[in-house]
C-alpha cells in the first residue's frame, strides 16, 4: 500500500519515545518520576464528574449542532466577558474535540499549498505537522530569551516575504511557559492586519498565569483566530474537548468545516463542561494554580543549582525550558540516559524545533512538589556521576 507522499514529512513527538520506555521500565517495577508529558496531575474536578454523571442518566445525548452545544457556547461567552471583559458574538465559538481539533478546523480554512506560516522555534510540534499536512511551508523563526521566547514585530519584520500568508502564536507558550507582553502582541497582531495575514493565537494554558494575566488577542482585534481548551487549565484531558473563537466572515467556513471533519464534538463532554464555569469550580482550579505556582519555584530553584540556565523565567503553563549546555551538547541522550539511570523522564528540545535543540530539556510541573524534589536529588547523583 502507497501512502500520501505528504506523509514523509510528518514528524513524530519525540517525547512518545521517553514516555515508551517509561512505561516499560515502570511495568519492568522501577519507580519513575514523569516529567515528560504535559498533562496536569490533577483529576477532572469534581463538580464536573458529577454533571457527567447526570447526563449519562439523562437523555440527549445524541449529536449536538456542529458548532457545540448552545448554552455550552454561551458559557464560554460568559467566561470571556468575566475574565477579559470582552464580548463576543457566541455563534463565533466553535467547541471542538479538543484543541487539536479546533487547530486542524482552523487551519485547513487558512493555510494555501505553497503558503508560508510563520512559527516561534522553540514551539509547539503539532503546528508545523498541521501546516504539512495541508501543503502549507513552516517557516521556523528563531527565539530567545531577547524575546522571552515569543514572536515579535521585529522577527517577522526580518523574516517576512512574499510567500508568507499568517503566523501561530501561542501565549502561555509550550515549551517554554513564556506569556506575551500586551505591547508585544498588539504590535504582532498590528504587524500581521498591515499585511494581509492571519493570526492563530494558541491559548490553551489560558488560566496557568503566576506574575500577571495572559491577555486573548481578542482584545487587540476581531479578525484574530483563538485556540482554547478544557484539558490544560480546566483539567479535563482525556474529555477531548476544545473551542475556537473565528472572525464573523469565517463562521459559515468554520461550520461547514466542522460538519465534514468531526460531525460535532463528544457530547456527555460538552455537558460535562457546562459545570467547569461553576463558581465552585473556578475555586478549585485557583487552588490548583495556586499548587503549580509553587512547584513552579522548587523546580526553577532546584535547576538552576545544578547547573541548568533558566534563559527566560517562566511564566505560565507548566514547563521549565531549561538550557543544558554546561552540562551536556545531547540531551536526546542526556535524557535517555536520565530515564534509564535515574528513572527522571523528561522532554529533549529536538521536539521543538531547529534552534539549538540539542541545549535544551522541557521539564514539566505536573508532579506533587515531593516528587520533583526527589526527581531532582536523582539529577543531582546522575550529574555527579556522569562529571
Amino acid at each position: 500500500m502507497k501512502q500520501a507522499t505528504r506523509m514523509a514529512d510528518i514528524r513524530p513527538f519525540y517525547v512518545m519515545e521517553i514516555l515508551a520506555r517509561a512505561q516499560q521500565l515502570q511495568a519492568q517495577g522501577c519507580d519513575v518520576i514523569h516529567m515528560e508529558v504535559g498533562e496536569p496531575d490533577f483529576p477532572t474536578p469534581p463538580i464536573v464528574l458529577e454533571a457527567a454523571a447526570n447526563a449519562l442518566r439523562g437523555a440527549g445525548l445524541g449529536y449536538t449542532p456542529a458548532a457545540g452545544l448552545p448554552e455550552l457556547r454561551r458559557a464560554i461567552v460568559a467566561h470571556y466577558q468575566v475574565r477579559y471583559g470582552l464580548d463576543i458574538d457566541h455563534r463565533r465559538i466553535f467547541v471542538t474535540p479538543g484543541a487539536s481539533g479546533a487547530l486542524q478546523m482552523v487551519l485547513t480554512l487558512l493555510v494555501e499549498p505553497g503558503a508560508g506560516v510563520a512559527l516561534a522555534d522553540p514551539g509547539y510540534p503539532c503546528y508545523p505537522n498541521l501546516t504539512r499536512c495541508l501543503g502549507g511551508i513552516p517557516r521556523w523563526l528563531a527565539v530567545d530569551e531577547t524575546s522571552d521566547f515569543n514572536l515579535c514585530a521585529a522577527v517577522l519584520a526580518t523574516a517576512w516575504d512574499s510567500t508568507m500568508t499568517g503566523l501561530i502564536a501561542a501565549s502561555p507558550a509550550n515549551p517554554t511557559g513564556s506569556i506575551m507582553k500586551p505591547d508585544v502582541l498588539r504590535e504582532l497582531i498590528d504587524f500581521a492586519v498591515a499585511k494581509g495575514a492571519f493570526v492563530v493565537s494558541d491559548e490553551i494554558y489560558q488560566g496557568l498565569e503566576y506574575d500577571g494575566l495572559a491577555r486573548s488577542a481578542l482584545a487587540y482585534s476581531r479578525d484574530v483566530f483563538v485556540i482554547n481548551s478544557f484539558s490544560k487549565y480546566f483539567g479535563m484531558t482525556g474529555w477531548r474537548l476544545g473551542w475556537a473563537v473565528v472572525p464573523e466572515p469565517a463562521i459559515d467556513g468554520a461550520e461547514r468545516l466542522a460538519q465534514n471533519l468531526f460531525i460535532s464534538a463528544p457530547t456527555l463532554s460538552q455537558r460535562a463542561a457546562l459545570a467547569a464555569f461553576e463558581p465552585e469550580n473556578m475555586r478549585e482550579l485557583e487552588r490548583r494554580r495556586q499548587v503549580f505556582a509553587a512547584r513552579r519555584e522548587v523546580l526553577c530553584a532546584g535547576l538552576s543549582r545544578l547547573g541548568f540556565a533558566i534563559r527566560a523565567r517562566p511564566q505560565g503553563a507548566f514547563y521549565v525550558y531549561a538550557d543544558a549546555g554546561g552540562l551536556t551538547t545531547d540531551t536526546q541522550a542526556f535524557a535517555m540516559n536520565l530515564l534509564e539511570l535515574a528513572g527522571v523522564a523528561v522532554t529533549p528540545g529536538r521536539d521543538f524545533g531547529i534552534h539549538h535543540p540539542e541545549r535544551f530539556l522541557r521539564f514539566c510541573y505536573t508532579a506533587p512538589v515531593e516528587r520533583i524534589e526527589e526527581a531532582l536529588a536523582r539529577l543531582e547523583r546522575f550529574i555527579r556521576e556522569r562529571a
